[in-house]
């Protein structure tokens, strides 16, 4: 079946149901067994046996995103955070050293800063952009490598075959958080990554309404993976998995409008003069397009803008009175949204230059030519104030 029938059609089983169109939301803490013996060879994860084990409603998500990857199988946590740093905890140990790009996202710079230090982990922020040069990093006590593309507010593209071709050679585990392109356009282990993370949060779910992370693996993974991430008894509630999935039904219809209209939003704006440049990988004048274009089938539709030169006044008269973009930190539901972070407070391996402010704008299901209009109004507020 091709990727669209896909999100339609997996994780569903009306027979099993009495008919039902969708997996219902099956709620439990215990389960109980006939006998001593049938409770003993219930097998966690794959059998009911208690309820942070999963229920059919869980078992029917991760079978369906485990597809979708092209994966061996998968796990849903309870945040898009949790679906990085719960792997990273379960894989790495005291004395061990762990590579992540300089564009993380910034609470994957947290945990390895605040956390995994406390462990006698030590990381090393590397340039998004250094490719098949990443094996110049790698040390004899490396153990994984994180990557994110595009990456995390500034958007930078990464040779993820090159990468990971490195660390297979080196015996390095490879995690890729790919949010962004989500499993329509881009399937990591694909192109030999080890372990693909999503925040559901973000576009599967689609709807802002929900907390929600998921982890796919290679076979010789999962049970590590799946074993350490128990330890840390983290589990999601039926209700947040029942919307996921009925997220994932539109994910595909939501995506091909959001696509086309974050590309015509973009490409207004890098022709705008108080505009520097727009960081949006599908846009031929961004320098990763090359890779992008090579690598994914397609684009979301959150990018960075980058303005000309201007005060903290300016970007507060431009974003505050903006009307169709709220001012949120989430991105990939229905609504349009807007911040304006700092990249350069989180750097360490490559250093951020821009003339002006960083705009992070998340383009939502609303008409393109409203988005303009409304951007239009806010730069010029932006280039009127001092």
């Amino acid at each position: 079946m091709r990727e669209r029938t896909k999100l339609v059609t997996l994780g569903r089983d009306p027979e099993r149901y009495q008919g039902l169109v969708s997996t219902p939301i099956c709620r439990t803490s215990t389960v109980i067994f006939p006998t001593l013996a049938a409770q003993r060879n219930a097998r966690a994860h794959d059998d009911l046996t208690y309820g942070t084990h999963g229920t059919q409603t869980k078992f029917a998500f991760e079978e369906a995103i485990a597809e979708l990857e092209n994966g061996y199988r998968s796990i849903a946590v309870s945040s898009g955070l949790a679906a990085i740093t719960l792997p990273l905890a379960g894989l790495l140990s005291a004395g061990d050293h762990v590579l992540v790009t300089d564009s993380a996202y910034f609470p994957t710079r947290r945990f390895c800063d605040a956390e995994l230090s406390r462990y006698g982990v030590e990381t090393t922020y590397y340039d998004p952009a250094i490719g098949a040069g990443i094996e110049e990093l790698v040390r004899d006590n490396t153990r994984l490598i994180l990557l994110e593309a595009p990456g995390s507010l500034t958007f930078e593209m990464q040779d993820i075959p090159a990468m990971a071709d490195v660390a297979r050679r080196r015996g390095v585990i490879t995690l890729m958080d790919n949010t962004w392109a989500t499993p329509l356009y881009f399937k990591p282990l694909d192109h030999g990554v080890d372990i693909s993370i999503h925040a559901v949060t973000k576009y599967i779910g689609g709807h802002s309404d929900i907390l929600m992370g998921v982890i796919t693996t290679t076979k010789e993974l999962h049970d590590r993976i799946r074993e350490r991430i128990s330890h840390f008894g983290d589990t999601v509630s039926p209700e947040d998995l029942f919307l996921a999935m009925r997220g994932m039904r539109s994910m595909a219809a939501r995506l091909d409008r959001q696509q086309q209209s974050a590309l015509e939003v973009a490409g207004w704006l890098a022709g705008q003069p108080a505009v520097d440049r727009v960081l949006y990988p599908p846009l031929p004048s961004d320098p990763g397009h090359a890779l992008w274009k090579r690598d994914m089938s397609g684009g979301s539709s959150l990018f960075g803008v980058v303005l000309g030169e201007g005060s903290q006044t300016a970007v507060e008269a431009m974003v505050d009175n903006l009307e169709l973009f709220g001012i949120g930190a989430s991105w990939g539901g229905f609504e349009s949204l807007v911040t304006a972070p700092d990249p350069g407070r989180f750097r360490t391996a490559t250093p951020w230059h821009g003339p002006g402010p960083l705009l992070r704008l998340h383009v939502g299901l609303e008409d393109s030519a409203d988005l303009i209009d409304d951007l239009a109004a806010g730069l010029e507020r932006y280039s009127r104030t001092d």
